[in-house]
This record gives structure tokens, C-alpha cells and sequence, in this order.
């Protein structure tokens, strides 16, 4: 169970983590400025297993992995979202931060709500309302439970 914090459509990566906080040689450095131009509270008010919740195209925009990055280094949970940026998307699984589809969530719930996710199960329950989302078949949660793609791929080579 974790709070939702609720975004529009088409957010873009810059949105996530403007390009000045790019200069910063961390994530942890970066990360307190995460969505600092939508909510400049978020970063102070998100907390571990959060949830992002937003309508189209999330993580639009340049194919700067630090925008995952930070949201994962922030303890967030999962984006849940109607549709993905493709390269978000793909950043955002190379980095084990799952990113899930939920077509009908988005127009239901509310900024602060409280909700439960099954990855396995591909639902997301908000007010004892359930709503069907992306199943993550068993290799993509293996995938996801070592790290992400690159840290799955780095175990297999040892």
C-alpha cells in the first residue's frame, strides 16, 4: 500500500529531472528535484513503495535514463500510467523500476489516494475499487526483482 501522486498527460523527461540537474556527477544529488517544475514538494513528500499514477505518453521527451533513475532512487514503488513514452519505458525496465499499463485507473482516482499494486496479478485497487493493468509475466518480474535489465544480464554473465 502506498500514496499516489497524480500526473497529467504527456510528461516529459524534463519535467521528471530538468536538464540543469543533469550536471550533478549523482542520482542522489539529482533526485531531490525530481518533478520540481509540476510539484516542487514531491521529492520531500514521496516516500518508499509511492506509486507515480498519469494519463498518456508518460517520460515523452529526451531519452535521459536519469529521469527512472530518480524516481527509483526516490523509493518509488511504480509508475502506473494509460500509455509510455517508448524510451522511458525501456530505460525505465534497464533500471528495475516497473512501469505498468492501466488503461482506466487515471480518470478514477485522486492526487494523495492510497493504493495497493499486484504486480503478479496486474491489478491496482484504489478505495476498494480494482482495476486491470499490465501482468508482468514471470521472466519480466525476474528481470525486475534483480534490478533491471542490465543488472539481470551482468548475473547471467558471472
Amino acid at each position: 500500500m502506498g500514496k499516489l501522486f497524480k500526473f497529467h498527460t504527456d510528461v516529459d523527461t524534463d519535467q521528471i529531472i530538468a536538464s540543469q540537474y543533469l550536471l550533478f556527477p549523482t542520482i542522489d544529488e539529482m533526485k531531490s528535484h525530481t518533478f520540481e517544475s509540476l510539484d516542487p514538494t514531491f521529492a520531500a513528500r514521496v516516500r518508499p513503495g509511492d506509486f507515480v499514477v498519469a494519463a498518456e505518453n508518460f517520460g515523452c521527451g529526451s531519452s535521459r535514463e536519469q529521469a527512472p533513475s530518480v524516481l527509483k532512487a526516490l523509493g518509488v514503488r511504480a509508475v502506473v500510467a494509460k500509455s509510455f513514452a517508448r524510451i522511458f519505458y525501456r530505460n525505465a525496465i534497464n533500471i528495475g523500476l516497473p512501469v505498468i499499463v492501466c488503461k482506466e485507473l487515471y480518470d478514477h482516482v485522486e492526487d494523495g489516494e492510497e493504493m495497493e499494486l499486484s504486480l503478479t496479478e496486474g491489478t491496482a485497487t484504489v478505495h476498494g475499487q480494482t482495476f486491470s493493468c499490465t501482468k508482468l509475466n514471470p521472466y519480466m518480474q525476474t528481470i525486475l526483482n534483480q534490478g533491471g535489465l542490465l543488472a539481470s544480464l551482468n548475473r547471467e554473465e558471472a
